[in-house]
This record gives C-alpha cells, structure tokens and sequence, in this order.
C-alpha cells in the first residue's frame, strides 16, 4: 500500500468510544474525508495525555491518522473547533448527542460524505450558538433524512399523489410521506398531522436555514413536529434512539443546566 494510504490527515466528529485496554480508547469517527471509521487512540486515559483534550464529545478534531493492523491509530490531534455551551446546558448537551446518534445509526463504515459531515459539523455549531437551538434540530434532521434517503414527501399525497390543501392531513411512515384526508382514513398506521406543523415542516424541507429559522413555531405545534419526525425516524431505522428520552426528562423536569 502507497505510504499516503497509510497515513492520513483528516478532520472528524467523534461519536461514541469505549476503553480499550489499558488506558487506549476505540474512536467511531465520522470524517470528512473518509466517512466513518474506528480508530486507536493510544494513552488517551492517561492524566498527561495530549491528545485526551482533543477528542471530547463534539469537537471537531484534526487528526492524523496511521494505518494500524486492525484500526487506524490517531497518532496527532488539534481542536478544529469546540463548543462549550454544549457541554454548560443540559437541553443542549441533548440536542448534540441527538443529531451524534442520527449519524452514529444512519450510517455504516462505507466511505467519504461531505455533505453529511458537513451538515453535523453545521448544526452542531447552530445549537451551541442559537438563542433557541429547536430549529437548528429541526432543520438538521429533516435534512440528514434526505441525506440518508428517506425524505419525507410533505407536498403530495403519497397515495392518490394529489397536492396536499390547507387543512389537516395525516401522515405515514411506512408509505413515506403525507396522505390526503380521503387517503390517510383507509391507512391504519397513519397518524393526523395538522395543517400548521405540516406547514411549518415544509417550510423547513424547501428553506435555506437562514431563512428556516425565521419561523416562529408555537410551542404545542413544535410537540407535534417533534414527535412526528422522531416517529417518522424510529420507523426507517427499525428501532428507537436513546437521546429523545433523555430529552424529555430534561424538558419535564426544567433542567437546563448543571
């Protein structure tokens, strides 16, 4: 192998890890250049380690990389960028490790996605620094669906294919998208979707987020988004994700920071 294929430079979110050995730790990265990988990173756990300051949750790292036996080794790291209002306020701290799982379930170790890595590096930045974080969620997961191949269709009824009018519809996951009222009726595993979140959903799906997040959502219309997408989630993965409870623990209870 070219010496060039087994050292690389490459910048990358870290999405979940666990001790290995010692005092190693196991990486899942998502990279920008070569999608997601697992790596070594050697004497992490140790108190004078360099590199331990470089590798916390949502930062993004520029590592080099060395081609080990069975992982790649991060022998450098460097803070590209960190966050540490993600980590200060726990709604935060659960919006991040949110769209860290979108990405860690969606994707398998199968090559470069700069538009992926792109949009995670984006929307972590976006709910670190917006007042309200709730449209960069939005707006980042609606986006990541299309990524991953399962946009939702919100503008024709994915039955009849008629468009969709000004008033309530109902929605299916498993036909992928909205149904008209004279449809959704005869789906049994179709759930009612409101005019109002419907309208605010395509108006996220069709916008630039400079624009997207203009929208002033009432607050029991952000419920009704946020449940259906995570619904409409869980269906396509096969299987829930562990964040949104997390989630709703830290909105029953008040807690914003520690």
């Amino acid at each position: 192998m070219p010496r060039s294929e087994r050292s690389q430079r490459v910048e990358a979110v870290v999405l979940r890890h666990s001790d290995w050995g010692e005092a190693d730790r196991l990486l899942v990265l998502f990279t920008r250049e070569k999608g997601k990988i697992r790596a070594i990173a050697k004497g992490v756990r140790r108190i004078r380690s360099r590199k331990a300051g470089h590798l916390e949750p949502f930062t993004r790292s520029s590592l080099q990389l060395a081609l080990g036996q069975d992982f790649w080794l991060v022998t450098q790291a460097e803070t590209v960028a960190y966050y540490p209002a993600l980590l200060e306020d726990l709604l935060r701290t659960g919006y991040a490790a949110y769209m860290i799982e979108l990405v860690d379930r969606f994707t398998m170790e199968e090559g470069q996605n700069v538009s992926l890595y792109t949009l995670l590096a984006d929307t972590l930045q976006r709910i670190a620094e917006e007042p309200d974080p709730f449209l960069a969620v939005r707006y980042g997961e609606l986006r990541m669906l299309e990524l991953f191949g399962f946009r939702p269709e919100l503008f024709s009824c994915v039955q009849c294919g008629k468009a969709i009018q000004a008033e309530d519809q109902f929605f299916s996951a498993e036909m992928g998208g909205v149904l008209c009222p004279g449809c959704g009726l005869g789906v049994r595993e179709a759930r009612p979707v409101s005019m109002e979140a419907l309208k605010y959903m395509r108006h996220l799906q069709r916008s630039s987020y400079t624009a997207a997040k203009k929208a002033v959502i009432p607050a029991h219309i952000r419920n009704e988004m946020e449940t259906l997408t995570q619904h409409d989630i869980t269906y396509n993965l096969e299987r829930k994700l562990n964040t949104p409870e997390f989630l709703r623990r830290v909105k029953r209870n008040g807690l914003r920071s520690e």
